[in-house]
């Protein structure tokens, strides 16, 4: 085995994953952009999204800035040396984190220390399997974070909001599906893909659920209660009307992939894998002397353009009232914003993520952040040999987990704006009426798009806590969000929350016997 050549094969891997989305992902987003009402924020969230994946194409530069836990499954010939390939493969993920083609993603449990180059205890997730055939299968998934928080396992019988019981049956297991999806909303970065694991213990069934994630969004399950079942909550889900960045719309699912495996008598879980649009999983057949790629998985058919189903949603302008707003930002300009309008932000802004909200709880900020805006992210950034920092990649993080202390710094410091995906809860509502602020919805996984509005970084403050989760002084022009909570105590994250449960309520009657 020439282990150079299989080192550089790796890391072209790794590049085309986090860069290049896959062919028949592709097809699924135009497909959605097609069957979207025009005119709509899901129509303008699918147009900043195929925006976002030709920028990606364009700029070799990663699809969404979080890129994920990578996880490796590798099938090898009989005798081929697999430590030596673990090895290789360390070294390429090292490699491709230096070149800015993902984010240092290893943070110590205990410390909170990143690694800095994605190594570390437990980390990459690397999967060996030998198999009969005289050549390497390798193939990489990279699940972000936001996504992989909205996986979750039911065991069976349970009682679930809007289906009741779920029994240790077939339509019990079709139930966990459709609540699965409907918990996920928009914090998952919808319109998403699902695996499904039927069957297991705790940890396999979660190992089969992420393992159809590995499948073609066009493939057949050749079990035939499988393929119904896919087929129809593929049908259903999207009658949820959750929709793109839970903005409710036509699509809310792009493909269900379910497997299934034997269990213990005692026990019977259905586990979900929830993967966002941003669908980044990608492989290569190797050569197992050469090390050299023969073939890549998943690129089959020519490649899918956008252009013409943008053009359409162009066409159709978006009847919300759009407002321009430099930092600092008044109160007054605050309590003028309704959900449903469009923001455009110039000037300067802060990111500031899970680190950066736990301390400033109980420490003064490192700048002055009255009538400013936070920006929930953690970007992808690279230094260059003059010593200045550069964004390779800057999307939303999901905010749902800044809850418990968002409202208070707000109040604290006197923020007036918020800038995240997902949406808040009630105490952060709460604080956004009192206090007079403003959460804003940016597009989850658009990294190149809000790239491309950062003209300059102006500084970073508690370095100390890794790249992502440090402060960044980031100076923008129309950088647009849409306003999803207002001052006047109005949530659409909330309304999709209500509207897409009584939808689901629709589904508890026996489908499957």
């Amino acid at each position: 085995m020439n282990l150079e050549q299989f080192q550089q094969s790796m890391y072209e891997l790794i590049v085309e994953t986090s860069t290049n989305l896959p062919k028949d992902v592709r097809r699924a987003v135009k497909a959605a952009v097609v069957r979207e009402n025009a005119g709509t924020s899901a129509a303008m969230s699918l147009n900043t999204i195929t925006n976002n994946i030709q920028m990606a194409d364009e700029n070799v530069s990663p699809i969404c800035q979080d890129t994920g836990m990578p996880t490796f499954k590798v099938k090898t010939p009989v005798g081929v040396n697999q430590l030596q390939l673990k090895q290789a493969i360390h070294e390429a993920l090292v490699q491709a984190t230096k070149d800015g083609k993902l984010r240092p993603n290893s943070v110590d449990s205990l410390t909170g220390e990143n690694s800095g180059d994605n190594l570390g205890a437990g980390t990459p997730v690397i999967k060996f399997e030998q198999w009969e055939k005289d050549y390497i299968d390798a193939r990489l998934i990279l699940k972000g974070g936001g996504c992989e928080n909205k996986n979750i396992q039911y065991s069976l019988p349970c009682e679930l909001e809007g289906l009741g019981r779920a029994g240790r049956d077939l339509d019990g297991i079709r139930k966990c599906i459709m609540h699965s999806v409907y918990q996920a909303q928009g914090q998952g970065c919808s319109a998403g893909f699902i695996g499904v694991g039927i069957g297991g213990d705790r940890t396999t069934g979660y190992e089969l659920a992420k393992e159809q994630l590995f499948r073609r969004v066009d493939d057949v399950n050749p079990n035939e209660q499988l393929r119904q079942l896919e087929e129809y909550v593929m049908e259903h889900a999207n009658e949820l009307g959750i929709g793109t960045m839970g903005f409710g719309g036509e699509t809310t699912l792009l493909g269900c992939k379910v497997g299934v495996i034997h269990r213990l008598p005692a026990s019977f879980f259905v586990s979900v894998a929830y993967n966002c649009w941003a669908f980044r999983r990608l492989g290569v057949q190797i050569h197992a002397d050469t090390g050299e790629i023969q073939e890549w998985f998943y690129q089959d058919g020519e490649k899918i353009s956008f252009d013409s189903a943008q053009s359409e949603t162009e066409e159709a302008k978006s009847e919300s009232r759009t407002f321009t707003l430099t930092a600092p930002i008044t109160e007054e300009q605050i309590r003028e914003l309704k959900v449903g309008d469009v923001v455009k932000i110039t000037g300067r802004m802060y990111t500031g993520r899970d680190a950066i909200h736990k301390y400033l709880m109980d420490h003064d900020a490192p700048v002055d952040l009255n009538g400013q805006v936070i920006y929930h992210c953690g970007p992808v950034m690279l230094k260059d040999e003059q010593g200045n920092w550069h964004v390779k990649a800057a999307g939303p993080t999901t905010s749902i987990r800044e809850e418990p202390y968002q409202g208070d710094i707000m109040k604290k410091f006197g923020i007036r704006a918020v800038i995240g995906k997902g949406g808040m809860g009630p105490k952060t509502l709460a604080a956004l009426k009192e206090h007079g602020g403003v959460y804003l919805n940016a597009i989850g996984g658009a990294a190149q798009y809000y790239a491309d509005c950062i003209k300059s970084v102006d500084g970073v403050d508690l370095m100390n806590f890794g790249i992502p989760e440090a402060m960044w002084h980031l100076q923008v022009e129309d950088f647009t969000a849409v306003v999803t909570m207002d001052s006047h105590g109005n949530s659409l994250h909330e309304h999709v929350d209500k509207s897409s449960l009584e939808k689901l309520s629709q589904f508890k009657e026996p489908v499957f016997s």
